[in-house]
């Protein structure tokens, strides 16, 4: 069947998941296929530069209702604090009858969705096909978000002895309990009630986990593959990056973010500035203001912007990570471990240190660190803090010429890259998932 369908997309209210589902509606769009993308208005101005084909991708924009306990003019998860996300969750759901109405007018043959898990109700009653469309780890789905399991324990017959949560995990676990029962149940039930489930990500990384989830839930699972952005050659790097990067050797610069989520206290992003400068090597580290603090600068230890001068930049604005990550100067990146930060990172020549915060996060982080084995992990205390020195050492452990965990991972990670780098292989799924969903349309 070659056919071209309209597919509508319908995203939890997080840039994290906004823009993958706008990579993969540019690879629907690319094959000729039509999208209706529904998000918040102001969302919209922030990310309609991803949209590369907007004669086939059209914005719907969202009126997002106010919520009591939610900061005035809150639409997305970058306006809120973690534990606010429930709240969130309720205005999300109360933008339905806007979203049903959208539906009943421009009738779809698809519509995707995450965290709505009323979607598929909506889809079935018009005859229209529904997709759970999941952008976080398929390990993290097996682990937390298949029925049998409880918080933090696998259920039986889960697929990994080594991706599981550890005694020092209990800070992922708390923040997981906040909105857990609500995770589970959206994500549970869509998949239940929808038509068919999809997961960005490939066999190649998670083909156990996926088989797993298929079985469990008796449906058929889609693999979209890892829906990277295609890189922007029109915007290079900014000036002033680009300058200060390029007066390091080779491969010497520490590169660490933290995702737009993630705030810390100020005494942990006191810490964290701390352990850069101990490792001794240049940095930019990009992250938002500590808690209590409206810039970046006002939290800094005392006099840390002074000696830092002309070797490493703290940075609380946003700056373009795929092309910092491939600047020939910079050797590292220490990340959260977020969906689309561990992509970019596999897909880079930089070593991998792993900082997870959330629950999904550490349990990619696992995949990495003790199956692939093609990054480290900096440890923590049972508190979740975690020093300067691990830090410094978790960086220092792969940063080093002559460290032998080095060497295994930086070899593990140039194979794992190898692979899926590999000609057609991205392609391939994306074709291969373009072909599934028009065969369930025939």
């Amino acid at each position: 069947m070659d056919s071209k369908f309209h597919a509508f997309m319908f995203p939890w209210f997080a840039f994290g998941h906004m823009i993958p589902f706008l990579h993969l509606a540019n690879k629907l769009a690319e094959k000729g296929h039509r999208v209706t993308f529904l998000l918040p208005k102001k969302a919209q101005k922030q990310v309609e530069h991803h949209n590369l084909f907007p004669d086939s991708i059209v914005f719907h924009p969202l009126t997002v209702p106010h919520v009591n306990g939610l900061p005035p003019g809150a639409e997305t998860t970058s306006d809120i604090s973690i534990s606010e996300d429930n709240l969130l969750s309720e205005a999300l759901d109360l933008t339905r009858g806007q979203v049903e109405a959208a539906v009943r007018a421009l009738r779809p043959d698809l519509i995707f969705f995450d965290f709505a898990l009323w979607i598929p109700e909506v889809a079935k009653e018009l005859m229209i096909k529904s997709v759970s469309y999941i952008i976080v780890s398929a390990t993290t789905i097996a682990h937390t978000h298949v029925p049998g399991g409880s918080l933090g324990v696998p259920p039986p017959g889960y697929p990994s002895s080594k991706v599981r949560f550890g005694e020092n995990d209990a800070h992922a676990l708390a923040k997981l309990s906040i909105f857990y029962k609500r995770l589970y149940h959206q994500i549970t039930t869509g998949f239940k009630r929808c038509d068919i489930i999809a997961l960005r990500t490939c066999k190649e990384i998670e083909g156990k986990f996926c088989d797993y989830i298929a079985h469990q839930y008796q449906k058929k699972v889609l693999l979209t593959g890892p829906m990277l952005p295609e890189p922007d050659t029109s915007k290079p790097l900014e000036e002033h990056w680009s300058h200060f990067l390029s007066g390091f050797p080779p491969r010497s610069v520490v590169f660490c973010a933290l995702g737009s989520q993630i705030v810390l206290e100020k005494d942990q992003f006191q810490e964290l500035c701390l352990g850069m400068e101990l490792i001794g090597l240049p940095f930019l580290l990009a992250v938002k203001p500590p808690k209590g603090s409206s810039t970046v600068q006002e939290g800094l230890p005392e006099g840390f912007e002074e000696r830092m001068k002309g070797h490493g930049v703290v940075w609380g604005g946003w700056v373009q990570q795929p092309l910092i990550l491939s600047h020939p100067s910079v050797g590292c990146f220490v990340n959260h471990c977020g969906p689309g930060a561990i992509w970019e990172c596999i897909m880079s020549n930089c070593q991998m240190v792993l900082l997870p915060f959330l629950s999904d996060q550490t349990l990619f982080t696992k995949l990495m660190t003790e199956e692939f084995k093609v990054s480290v992990e900096v440890l923590r205390e049972k508190t979740g803090w975690f020093s300067k020195e691990s830090l410094r050492d978790a960086i220092k452990s792969v940063m080093d010429k002559d460290s032998d965990l080095g060497k295994l991972v930086r070899s593990n990670h140039a194979n794992l890259k190898e692979i899926l780098v590999s000609p057609g292989l991205l392609t391939g799924y994306v074709d291969s998932f373009v072909e599934a969903l028009q065969e369930e349309l025939n």
